[in-house]
């Protein structure tokens, strides 16, 4: 995008541009860096970026963040040019602000220099490592939660090669910090993953054992590093052109890098930080010994039901999650999908309702002002469908309970992967798994009978308990014959 010649840059110099409630809380370079984090994307700079400045001034410390992008030149260059500034607009059908954020204290190019990456990761002045790399970048399998490393990342683990990879580079890092009887840390993954603490200790430990790494190293990583599992939330579209010229509107700057998210946001964060933590509380996160059922919670009745209004949607031609919703019954649908499925599926924390909760969902998912498009959120399904909606299935079913409405969203996604709307439009799979998705669709008979058998036979997506349940089978592929003969729209007008 051209900037123009009257409009000056987002940078140091600008900021006495600035309006005044629009200007960073914490100056920039006052305080020093303590958090490095994996994945600067927009996610990121709308919510644990602005977590951290609040806690940063409120209660001070230095905990200064450097965003590391896996790959991505143009943000790194972007954000080095506007002295590591960007600006959030919070926006919803009542207005729009806008806010400087002024958290990041350096940027980094992981492809461009891992080694860099590496030497932050060991550095003694670093207590926190946190992460939004998105489910596929763990190289883990979704269903079992094992290592399943590619050539990359096996190339990373038993080579000396400089790190291309996200287990290669905090395998790297920790070994490195091991290695100088580095101060302790905490690595904290922010992505939606369930127990995602956990699986991000699991695949440090898989990685050491895959790696063979020293049990002199192995046992200090096993007594100094910690995994804090974390429940995040807040839903951030990405950036377009109208986001840039929104934000220039309202600051009287260009900023090239600005995020525009809804005004909700949380943060829930077990308390397990052996080097310190910001005051993040202070800034409204949640402090909890367990995280669990605040996952649980968050990946069934706000992700899956994401998911299954992207799915729908898209099948219906209907660009974005607000347009998605205005398709008649389908919020009764969701409705049912959250009260009869999920809300039976767990126990959920302490006096909070997954009804109430659900309703709550949609109503953020019907803002205007959010241009959330359904193929964004479609992204990647392989990886999300068992965390936001088979694990759904599996308990319900362990229950004794029929699981029809999240066999819905399934059958949903198994209409997506075949790669045409209702009214004939491609429609784009951009998965991980596509080759392997699309060669079990080829080989199979093109019936809604034979897309489900095809596709249920995916160890890496389907465990065998859900694969196997003849009740989950015959409601897949009911509904699946549904949205081929009738499309979106007649299938939901059908719901009894």
């Amino acid at each position: 995008m051209a900037v123009s010649a009257a409009v000056a840059r987002l940078g140091l110099a600008s900021l006495r541009r600035l309006p005044v409630d629009a200007r960073p809380l914490v100056r920039p370079g006052t305080a020093d860096t303590g958090i490095v984090h994996l994945g600067l994307g927009a996610f990121h700079r709308a919510h644990q970026a602005v977590y951290t400045e609040q806690a940063m001034a409120a209660a001070g410390g230095d905990w200064g963040i450097v965003g590391v992008a896996p790959r991505s030149r143009d943000l790194v260059e972007v954000l080095a040019a506007q002295d590591h500034l960007f600006s959030v607009t919070s926006t919803s059908a009542q207005g729009c602000a806008t806010r400087v954020v002024g958290a990041l204290t350096g940027v980094r190019r992981a492809a461009a220099d891992p080694d860099a990456v590496v030497a932050l990761l060991a550095d003694p002045a670093i207590r926190v490592v946190t992460l939004t790399v998105t489910e596929k970048a763990y190289a883990l399998d979704p269903v079992t939660g094992r290592l399943r490393p590619d050539d990359e990342v096996a190339a990373d683990l038993r080579t000396d090669r400089p790190p291309r990879t996200v287990p290669g580079l905090l395998l790297r890092g920790l070994v490195a910090r091991a290695t100088a009887q580095g101060p302790p840390l905490a690595l904290v993954s922010c992505d939606n993953l369930p127990a995602n603490g956990r699986r991000l200790r699991g695949m440090v430990e898989q990685a050491m054992a895959y790696a063979d790494t020293p049990e002199r190293l192995a046992g200090w990583i096993a007594d100094c590093v910690t995994f804090p599992g974390t429940m995040v939330d807040r839903i951030v579209p990405a950036s377009t052109d109208q986001t840039i010229a929104a934000a220039r509107d309202a600051l009287g700057v260009e900023d090239r890098a600005a995020v525009a998210a809804e005004p909700y946001r949380q943060w829930v964060i077990e308390d397990v930080f052996p080097g310190g933590r910001p005051a993040w509380e202070k800034a409204g996160a949640v402090l909890t010994d367990d995280a669990g059922p605040w996952e649980s919670l968050k990946l069934r009745a706000l992700n899956g039901v994401h998911s299954a209004a992207a799915y729908l949607g898209a099948l219906a031609g209907r660009e974005t999650i607000a347009d998605a919703l205005e398709l008649p019954h389908l919020t009764t649908v969701l409705r049912r999908l959250v009260a009869e499925d999920v809300a039976a599926s767990f126990d959920p924390p302490d006096g909070v309702s997954v009804v109430e909760y659900g309703e709550e969902a949609l109503a953020r998912f019907a803002n205007p002002a959010i241009h959330h498009r359904t193929l964004q959120v479609a992204l990647d399904g392989s990886q999300k469908l068992p965390q936001r909606v088979l694990h759904t299935i599996a308990d319900l079913r362990a229950r004794g309970r029929s699981a029809r409405w999240a066999a819905l969203v399934v059958a949903a996604w198994m209409r997506f992967t075949l790669g045409y709307a209702d009214d004939g439009a491609a429609l784009p799979l951009a998965d991980p798994l596509a080759g392997r998705i699309r060669a079990a669709l080829d080989a199979a008979p093109r019936t809604p009978t034979g897309v489900a058998d095809a596709l249920f036979a995916l160890r890496e997506v389907f465990p065998a308990e859900v694969a196997g349940d003849a009740e989950v089978r015959a409601d897949v592929i009911a509904w699946l014959t549904d949205l081929e003969r009738h499309g979106v729209a007649g299938t939901l007008t059908g719901v009894r």
